[in-house]
């Protein structure tokens, strides 16, 4: 919602906005770029009557700002559907889809058509480096980070069967968003509603070594399709090459012949998978692969992706969004693979609604175990027993309510050469800002 409101405002619309926990990246952004923002609901913040309400996702009948624009009569629809309609008609939209890796895959997409010239535009679910904004409006080619989570209160498919691409990435499928969807099969339904808006001359690209996608797939499929893979999955269009053990050198191939070799700051099999995603999207448009793969030497990754914030006497502080185990394993095992024997301490606050709900609780602890120490940010939220988790991780896990007293545990355990890895999908009380904020203290005034 935050991008779509950057798009409103770069063509002319005064924009204001409400959210019940404006937060960093995206609230200065759009104080940035001139947007009010209001925290809570109220008719207030609709007051007076705006042209046009854009309803987001997260919003639902009983909601104070809902219920005034209900019975005021004031016209609204909803964010995936007010931009395929005024920004994506017409343009040639490169989605990427997938219940990992899209905002760094679409963020290394519309670098990769920067870097070729190409000027896209582009609405990403976070704030890529490279680019400082998470949306903007650019040329006729428009990158567009998809999912599938439902589109508003009143309308209960996926955001992305409004964005019409020609060229879509199918990274990978699980199951999430367990309070949207009752199984899988749900899930699969909406991606196979994905993959019939496509046209039969556009291009799906397809992550080969995911069952889940291949049965969407198998269900009906009218497009151009080329698989991507790891080098050891044969008979796939694209592979990637791990040269070293962290994924910090690659090679990448088409059709068995290597197209180039990459040498960059991300790590870890699971960034490997979306560079290559992306360098065979940008094939799809004509941009070559040697561009794409040197464009990726300057990709400076996603804030909130494994961010580094900073590097204190030797004490990295990395801040990442984490809303599933499996991205969580991934992310852990790629830094473990990167930094060898040194020790990782991670402070975990499981808080999208699928997590809290304990629908992943079996997968949380071996998600985990490439860390030595784990604190467990507990809430009245979740509805589970945290010792499910921490009593499996060999008395290296400690749960805290609070996070002061999460920050206390860190500070009394931390020491030079550790990585400390906050991972949350929402604010987590500034937790990753104020650790850094005293390690400053320790260490300038010792």
């Amino acid at each position: 919602m935050g991008g779509l409101a950057a798009l409103a405002r770069a063509d002319g619309h005064t924009v204001t906005g409400s959210d019940a926990n404006v937060y960093p990246p995206m609230s200065t952004q759009l104080e940035s770029l001139g947007i009010a923002l209001t925290e809570g609901y109220s008719g207030e913040a609709l007051t007076p009557p705006p042209d046009l309400v854009l309803v987001g996702n997260a919003m639902s009948r009983g909601n104070p700002a809902v219920e005034y624009m209900l019975n005021e009569r004031m016209p609204f629809t909803s964010g995936p559907r007010w931009l395929g309609e005024n920004y994506l008609t017409g343009r040639r939209v490169l989605a990427v889809a997938g219940t990992h890796g899209k905002t760094t895959t679409a963020s290394m997409l519309a670098w990769i058509l920067e870097y070729a010239g190409l000027n896209p535009g582009f609405l990403i679910g976070g704030i890529p480096n490279n680019f400082g904004v998470s949306a903007r409006t650019g040329s006729d080619l428009f990158v567009v980070e998809a999912d599938e989570y439902d589109t508003a209160f009143f309308d209960k498919r996926a955001k992305f069967v409004h964005y019409r691409p020609q060229v879509v990435i199918l990274n990978n499928l699980e199951f999430d968003h367990a309070d949207i969807y009752p199984n899988l099969g749900a899930i699969q339904t909406q991606f196979h509603h994905l993959v019939r808006t496509i046209p039969g001359n556009g291009s799906i690209i397809v992550n080969a070594q995911d069952q889940h996608l291949r049965e969407v797939l198998d269900w009906g499929c009218w497009t151009k399709t080329e698989g991507f893979s790891l080098s050891d999955t044969p008979s796939t269009e694209w592979q990637v090459v791990m040269l070293d053990a962290g994924g910090r050198q690659l090679r990448f191939l088409h059709r068995e012949q290597t197209v180039g070799e990459l040498t960059w700051a991300l790590s870890g099999r699971h960034n490997a998978l979306n560079a290559l995603a992306a360098v065979a999207a940008a094939a799809a448009v004509d941009v070559s692969p040697d561009v794409a793969v040197a464009a990726l030497g300057e990709f400076t990754g996603v804030k909130r992706r494994l961010e580094l914030l900073a590097d204190i006497e030797g004490i990295r502080v990395y801040d990442d969004f984490a809303h599933h185990p499996t991205a969580i394993r991934l992310t852990l095992e790629g830094l473990r693979r990167s930094v060898g024997s040194a020790r990782i301490l991670v402070a975990l606050e499981p808080a999208s609604n699928t997590m809290r709900g304990g629908h992943h609780v079996h997968e949380l602890a071996p998600a985990l175990m490439p860390a030595d120490h784990v604190w467990l940010r507990t809430s009245e939220a979740m509805d589970w027993d945290p010792q499910d988790v921490l009593g499996k991780l060999d008395g290296a896990g400690r749960a805290r309510r609070q996070v002061d007293n999460l920050l206390d545990d860190l500070d009394q355990t931390v020491r030079p050469g550790d990585h400390v890895v906050f991972m949350s999908n929402q604010g987590f009380g500034h937790a990753p800002k104020r650790f850094v904020e005293r390690l400053e203290a320790r260490f300038t005034n010792p």
